[in-house]
């Protein structure tokens, strides 16, 4: 033990039964004993003075004891399993527990900031699904409740009214479709057919199949240059074709009329490529990018709706990459462009053979 740490409450502990003491001596002293004023004073000094001091030095290690135990109970309860007790002695104690009080303390605040985020993007979520389903919801609604009534009975009217019925039930469709192909992903229940491929052919399919958007949209849909050999990858076909034609459609979307959306392949390792997609559209604000791949995020909450989908293109995109533990990135500024690139593996010898 060192007696050089001051113990406040040790010290008064003492110093009362000092006083104690040394009442009851001069109480005792001057109803039963004959002694001199002065003696008297020295001895009732000298009392005190050893009172006190013993009394200090009994308390003080009889209380550094007590927090000693104290102090190993709670630490065997914060980390029960990575220190051993022994480790806590009277001399070096207390800073160690006192930098993994600080520690768990930061990592308790970490914790809690975490928990109260995901509460936060929780209910930001719900209020996100509730707003994409109420509209189709709505429409949906409104135009079967006034067949149902019979005032319309122009066929014509009545045609109008269950196309855009069909509509609201097709957005509704896409919405649940697609939070089904999320969960599914989320859950590890998704499942993904790897194989070799090329890549330049499925891109190509992406371009046929979105010749009449891009013609409609007045945007040029094009290679950043001509490729004349095969880029084979391993990654599941159908889920890259996918998550080319979602970057695409999102970059025709939002693109510029007479503007231009250009995919590039690129060597990344000399095991990977990296597949570009790049446009001179709107272009995003460097806030928004960190949140892109969020389900039901929107940059403008008034961006219009009139491509239909999801809303959920982006988030796919994202757990579509994640699943095949490949990276994907985003670039992007304000009237000038954006651009979406994503990294594949190179499929080997052996893989092409394989096939």
């Amino acid at each position: 033990m060192t007696l050089n740490k001051f113990n406040k409450t040790s010290f008064n502990l003492a110093l009362l039964i000092g006083l104690f003491c040394s009442l009851l001596f001069c109480l005792l002293a001057y109803f039963f004993l004959q002694i001199q004023p002065v003696e008297f004073l020295k001895l009732g000094a000298i009392l005190f003075l050893g009172v006190v001091f013993f009394s200090y030095f009994l308390f003080s290690k009889r209380f550094e004891e007590f927090m000693l135990a104290r102090v190993k109970e709670l630490y065997k309860s914060l980390f029960p399993a990575t220190v051993s007790t022994s480790i806590i002695k009277s001399d070096e104690d207390i800073e160690l527990l006192t930098r993994n009080l600080k520690k768990l303390n930061t990592d308790k605040n970490l914790e809690i900031e975490v928990l109260k985020n995901q509460e936060n993007f929780r209910k930001e979520f719900i209020g996100n699904i509730a707003h994409e389903l109420k509209t189709p919801l709505f429409t949906i609604q409104g135009y079967v409740l006034t067949l149902l009534e019979g005032e319309v009975t122009d066929q014509k009217i009545i045609k109008k009214y269950l196309k855009r019925t069909s509509k609201g039930v097709e957005r509704l469709t896409y919405i649940v479709r697609d939070l089904d192909l999320i969960t599914k992903f989320e859950s590890g229940m998704a499942d993904l057919e790897i194989k070799s491929f090329d890549v330049l052919e499925t891109i190509k399919s992406v371009f046929e199949l979105l010749e009449m958007q891009t013609l409609k949209n007045k945007i040029t849909l094009r290679f950043d240059k001509k490729y004349s050999k095969p880029i084979y990858v391993k990654a599941d076909e159908e889920r890259i074709q996918q998550v080319i034609s979602n970057l695409i459609i999102n970059s025709l979307k939002y693109g510029v009329e007479r503007g231009v959306t250009e995919v590039s392949i690129d060597p990344l390792e000399e095991d990977k490529v990296l597949i570009r997609i790049a446009d001179n559209g709107e272009g995003i604000d460097k806030q928004h990018l960190p949140r892109l791949f969020e389900r039901f995020y929107r940059v403008e909450k008034t961006r219009n709706r009139k491509l239909g989908g999801s809303g959920l293109g982006l988030a796919i995109v994202k757990h579509i990459i994640d699943a095949h533990n490949e990276k994907i990135f985003v670039e992007s500024e304000v009237h000038v462009g954006s651009e979406f690139s994503f990294s594949l593996t190179r499929a080997t010898t052996n893989d092409l053979k394989g096939n």
